[in-house]
């Protein structure tokens, strides 16, 4: 899929207030925004025009505006974040892609949940992860609004999963039939098999946080500071563009997170 357009959000001053299950300390504001500064930069250099959504000051975690939607070629779907404080994110987004939509928006409805950081598109086919954070519910409806937009999709449960907190924690597409997969979730690739995999780019436990990593046009955004992947990507004449996410990092947050891509 090419890229022409993204919507983000950079963190408010009450970033460091957000949820999160990582042990690394509290996030710097300032450096938080440079990172973000520098991930739009990149996103533009891939040649996308963005939409800037203002910070909320209740929603701490509105950078990851990721989880709010689900963009596809065919139109919107608004989500329901599965933890109770991001409920409200999802107006702002909503606003904004009714004026980049011309397509009436879909909307996930009580009692489903969904995280957009639990769907990974593959070449028109849509992986719904059932996690912690979006329900069986939820799932059975993106799939029902991605279905009648004329898109397969499928489910993978990951709640056993002690460490991927999305579905997009620990898997990645990155076209042609490339996947970056963590080592928490190799155990699991039935559900892709079907797809066809041709190459697997494994992701070892140490760099773990990196298999959140991007396809975005003729390049790969992957995290700064995981060489092993980085090279992988290389090898596969991928292009990747590293880049700085310590302060995402320690709010649970990666790459994909930041940005709403269409």
């Amino acid at each position: 899929m090419n890229f022409t357009r993204a919507v983000v959000r950079p963190p408010g001053r009450n970033f460091a207030a957000g949820l999160t299950s990582a042990a690394e300390g509290a996030p710097d504001h300032d450096l938080a925004s440079q990172q973000h500064a520098r991930y739009c930069d990149a996103l533009r250099g891939c040649g996308l025009e963005l939409t800037v959504l203002d910070p909320e000051a209740a929603f701490p975690d509105g950078t990851f505006v990721e989880d709010a939607a689900i963009l596809t070629p065919r139109g919107a779907i608004v989500t329901r974040p599965g933890a109770p404080t991001r409920l409200g994110e999802i107006d702002s987004v909503a606003r904004a892609l009714r004026g980049l939509f011309q397509s009436d928006l879909r909307h996930i409805d009580v009692p489903g949940t969904v995280d957009g950081g639990d769907i990974c598109e593959a070449g028109g086919h849509y992986f719904i992860g059932v996690s912690a954070r979006t329900n069986e519910t939820g799932a059975n409806q993106l799939k029902r609004h991605l279905e009648g937009m004329g898109f397969s999709a499928s489910m993978v449960d990951i709640r056993a999963s002690r460490t991927l907190l999305h579905l997009k924690t620990g898997i990645a597409y990155l076209g042609d039939g490339v996947w970056a997969v963590a080592a928490a979730i190799l155990g699991d690739l039935e559900p892709l098999d079907r797809f066809g995999i041709r190459d697997l780019v494994k992701v070892t436990p140490a760099e773990g946080y990196a298999a959140n990593c991007v396809r975005v046009n003729d390049r790969v955004l992957v995290a700064s500071g995981y060489p092993l992947i980085t090279d992988a990507l290389e090898c596969r004449g991928l292009r990747p563009l590293p880049l700085d996410m310590s302060e995402y990092r320690k709010m649970d947050g990666g790459l994909s997170c930041l940005s709403l891509r269409f």
